[in-house]
């Protein structure tokens, strides 16, 4: 087993001196954090035992493309994001651009992954008024890689089953739980905002698209998710996760990296070696633009719609639960001389904090 540090501490020097300049800030910064995390560079805190044994719990680096970081923010995520779930059915709703596309989105990435989610969840809101008379709220989150790190832009919305009427009087919902809308009316109207919004604001990035992405057929995919809860959990993961977790990560050397990937349709692991150039590249292509956000809410999830939160939960008559409120404690590690439990009223106790390093 490796680590991302391990690998980029082998093969950033050579990348960067071959791409220079060209390298984006945000993944330079990336670099940066990831290389940084969990080391003296980072400050930390000083733990000292009972034995005299004096262990280090360096900090995070906290950045979004590091796979050490992130997991326990996309678990609150998720606890907050499920109080809020509805007693309705609920709906994933993927939209996808077609393979012309993707080289234009990912050198304009902060601009068009923007319009992405603009026109995505003004597709969903316009069709569900037109074919179903209602106002939608929804969450929506940005997902650009697949198993083998290859570049791939797609929005996944969860989505409730039903919405507020116009006049803000009724909750309608689907009349069947397992059909919401029609896929192709869906893709359709994206491609056809997508390209609006280009011609009105873009006509250099629209000049740039090859005529063939407007020809093909576009893609939407509908699929009932129950109560909503698992499809939640699976974009939970997506919130604070890079695009490849610690633990799929083999083998390294001054050549290759090597990773595990599995097959999407028979479901077997396979492991995929790349020269380190080629994997720092697709990763790399996956860190977000800085700034910028990869979870957004729509509709009457938004923030500024509170008020139309608190009428659909009288028209439901139903309350979100009180998540339950746990204390934040320090991390606290093992001691290596005598293994003595881990707590922080025992053996093992905070004795100081390290300062951050200097730039």
């Amino acid at each position: 087993m490796v680590n991302l540090a391990e690998i980029l501490r082998r093969h950033w020097p050579a990348y960067r001196a071959k791409f220079g300049t060209a390298i984006p800030v945000a993944h330079r910064a990336a670099v940066k954090a990831i290389l940084s995390c969990r080391t003296p560079q980072r400050g930390g805190h000083v733990f000292v035992c009972d034995c005299g044994q004096f262990e280090f719990a360096y900090h995070s680096c906290g950045h979004r493309a590091c796979n050490q970081c992130g997991r326990n923010d996309a678990q609150d995520w998720a606890r907050r994001q499920e109080n809020k779930l509805l007693p309705v059915p609920y709906f994933l709703v993927t939209f996808t651009v077609p393979e012309q596309l993707r080289t234009i989105i990912r050198a304009h990435a902060k601009t068009l992954y923007a319009a992405l989610f603009r026109e995505s969840a003004a597709t969903l809101s316009d069709v569900a008024l037109t074919k179903l008379g209602v106002e939608l709220g929804f969450t929506g989150v940005l997902h650009t890689w697949t198993r083998q790190l290859l570049y791939h832009p797609h929005i996944h919305f969860l989505v409730p089953g039903g919405g507020l009427t116009p006049d803000g009087l009724r909750w309608k919902r689907v009349k069947d739980r397992r059909y919401f809308l029609h896929e192709g009316v869906l893709a359709a109207r994206f491609k056809n905002r997508l390209r609006q919004w280009l011609e009105e604001n873009h006509q250099d990035l629209l000049k740039a698209v090859p005529p063939l992405a407007w020809r093909v057929d576009w893609v939407a995919d509908v699929q009932p998710a129950g109560s909503g809860l698992t499809a939640l959990r699976y974009l939970a993961a997506y919130v604070q996760k890079t695009a490849l977790s610690a633990n799929r990560l083999i083998a390294c050397d001054d050549n290759t990296v090597t990773f595990t990937y599995q097959d999407r349709q028979t479901g077997q692991t396979h492991t995929l070696p790349l020269s380190g150039a080629e994997f720092l590249r697709r990763f790399l292509q996956h860190v977000l633009p800085t700034g910028f956000q990869r979870v957004r809410h729509f509709g009457w999830l938004s923030t500024a719609a509170h008020k139309r939160r608190e009428r659909i939960q009288a028209l439901l008559d139903w309350k979100p639960s009180v998540p339950p409120v746990t204390a934040a404690l320090c991390w606290v590690p093992e001691c290596r001389r005598c293994h003595k439990p881990m707590h922080l009223w025992g053996p093992m106790r905070l004795w100081g904090l390290l300062p951050r390093g200097p730039p």
